[in-house]
């Protein structure tokens, strides 16, 4: 019975956010008619260059319309929606009592079900919100799934959110800026240059498909607000950075630096913390439950 009202309450929310993207492309195509009513037609002056203009915007049509057919494919239409609810996020609730199962907020069910369609082909994205749905069914946890949960997922890449899978472990998490210095500074030759900044392991450790981008991933981490890297702060513990600094990439750098005699390299550790938003996003989208 619960499950079945609840496969019409994502009918209902599917199908109005059809209607309304229908509405967006009808109020277009009006106003795109209204424009070429309005527009008067020269034909005398105008139309063989817009004839030419036709044939090369046909073209380009075509082009962006190959183009974008595997995208169009990748959209998630209602029935993949539902066998999405019916199948992982039902298996997440397999184990919590009936008694405890209870209807999810709109303003996370919602807007986690649209954006579904768009994300749902990314396994490593899906599982984000199968268990931030789970956990909004669940009335011990769903006090814990905020609806701004929604639009941080909707703000991930597939790498970034197997970067916040490791939220959820007890370990460290190091980083390092290398940069170049004069070793005899003087007024004409101050300063230096980073050279590598939050440089880490983590997209290695995470798995990541471009691990190479692990820095600007910590980037958005913390403009999302689920991790910081607080000025002054490194581990203590001896040994935590030998990794990054004998790692090929940072012992690279040092021999292209030390190859200039006048030139030095130096190491600044730091450390990713996790924000309290950062675990609370972890335990209720990445946990899952068994």
């Amino acid at each position: 019975m619960y499950q079945k009202g609840f496969a019409v309450y994502i009918e209902l929310v599917f199908l109005e956010s059809l209607v309304s993207e229908e509405n967006k492309i009808r109020d277009v195509v009006d106003a795109v008619t209204g424009v070429a009513k309005a527009v008067p037609v020269y034909q005398d002056v105008v139309q063989p260059a817009a004839q030419e203009l036709g044939k090369a915007l046909q073209t380009v049509a075509k082009t962006v319309h190959i183009a974008l057919a595997p995208v169009s494919a990748l959209v998630w239409g209602y029935d993949q929606v539902k066998e999405f609810v019916s199948t992982k996020v039902a298996d997440r609730l397999k184990n919590v009592p009936p008694e405890n199962i209870v209807s999810p907020k709109p303003n996370v069910a919602g807007p986690a079900l649209e954006s579904l369609r768009y994300t749902g082909h990314e396994s490593s994205l899906s599982d984000l919100y199968a268990n931030l749905l789970a956990a909004s069914m669940d009335r011990s946890t769903a006090h814990g799934a905020h609806p701004a949960f929604v639009e941080i997922i909707k703000q991930l890449t597939p790498d970034e959110a197997k970067l916040v899978g490791l939220f959820v472990r007890e370990m460290a998490f190091p980083l390092l800026d290398v940069r170049w210095e004069f070793k005899n500074p003087t007024p004409e030759k101050t300063g230096g240059k980073e050279v590598l900044v939050n440089f880490s392991l983590l997209g290695g450790i995470a798995q990541c498909e471009f691990p190479q981008l692990t820095p600007t991933y910590i980037d958005n981490l913390c403009r999302l607000g689920l991790a910081e890297v607080p000025a002054m702060l490194q581990y203590t513990g001896q040994g935590v950075y030998d990794l990054l600094e004998n790692s090929s990439e940072v012992q690279l750098q040092k021999l292209q630096i030390e190859q200039d005699p006048e030139l030095k390299i130096t190491f600044g550790r730091k450390a990713l913390r996790v924000t309290e938003l950062g675990k609370q996003f972890a335990r209720i989208c990445v946990l899952r439950k068994s």
